[in-house]
């Protein structure tokens, strides 16, 4: 098991990686190599704080519905697997092992693609205030944790790190991509949650909702990026589900609720979690691992 803490890598012989919240992105010619860190950031802020073992599980969580999605949706992942990457990362095998992928190098489309089955956060603020969540109305007497009569897409703009993500309605999808594309990726969006949720409610997991990305290969929409990972989703425990309150979760809401119990104003430089904080949410990263690939 891989025990090493890795905030931020530089791999010698590769070119400087681009980073993300959580990913170093390496462009290695025909492919890129994507390295999941521990880093674990909230409200678009990185932590300083490493989390153990998270780079591993959001790997091997999104592998897992990589290959449980194909017949829905192409997708960019090559490999897990260091020894089918290109020699140039091989050598690094000790960095590597685990928390990376070689993928196809797909054009990013400039689109958060969220779905939500279930109303809280910011799409629960959103409803309070309108009755709508991205312009699509929903019924009244809705609270906190409840299920939608069915899921809805609720997009948003993709943000540079540091920056927040914006929501917007379909006709926003439309404009930026184009309205063959923007049906597609939502067509998709919906497809993909749907065969998650009914993958992973047999297991006793809620998907609330989470967010997909998807680019463009050789013409065609492609699922790219990270897919239902506890950094990109709501996991709750079916077990003890209640509409009305704020449910428990597997994911790094846990986190989200420490920090706000701070009254931090959700800008950089973020305070350094407390120990027991991080293996915590360690904890709970490798539980929605344990209970999916079981």
């Amino acid at each position: 098991m891989i025990t090493t803490n890795i905030l931020e890598t530089n791999i010698p012989g590769l070119p400087a990686p681009k980073r993300g919240k959580v990913r170093d992105i390496y462009d290695v010619g025909d492919g890129l190599l994507i390295v999941a860190t521990d880093r674990i950031s909230a409200f678009d802020v990185i932590l300083p704080n490493a989390i153990p073992h998270k780079g591993r599980v959001l790997t091997e969580i999104s592998s897992y519905w990589f290959s449980r999605t194909t017949d829905i949706v192409r997708n960019h992942l090559i490999s897990t697997n260091v020894a089918d990457f290109p020699e140039s990362c091989r050598r690094h095998a000790d960095v590597l092992a685990g928390r990376s992928m070689f993928v196809k190098k797909a054009k990013p489309l400039p689109v958060e693609c969220i779905v939500r089955g279930y109303l809280t956060g910011s799409g629960l603020k959103e409803y309070r205030s309108s009755g709508a969540v991205s312009g699509i109305k929903l019924p009244s007497g809705l609270t906190e944790a409840s299920k939608l009569p069915e899921p809805i897409f609720t997009p948003s703009t993709k943000a540079e790190v540091g920056e927040h993500d914006v929501n917007i309605d379909y006709a926003g999808v439309v404009n930026l991509v184009g309205a063959e594309t923007a049906g597609k990726v939502r067509d998709l969006t919906l497809a993909v949650y749907k065969r998650a949720c009914e993958l992973a409610e047999p297991k006793g997991i809620i998907i609330a909702d989470t967010k997909l990305e998807f680019g463009i290969f050789d013409g065609q929409v492609m699922l790219i990026d990270e897919v239902l990972t506890p950094d990109s989703s709501r996991f709750w425990p079916k077990q003890g589900y209640t509409v009305g309150v704020s449910q428990k979760s597997f994911d790094k809401q846990f986190v989200r609720d420490y920090l706000i119990a701070l009254n931090w104003n959700q800008k950089p430089p973020a305070p350094v979690l407390p120990d027991d904080v991080v293996a915590r949410t360690s904890e709970k990263y490798l539980e929605v691992l344990a209970l999916l690939t079981a």
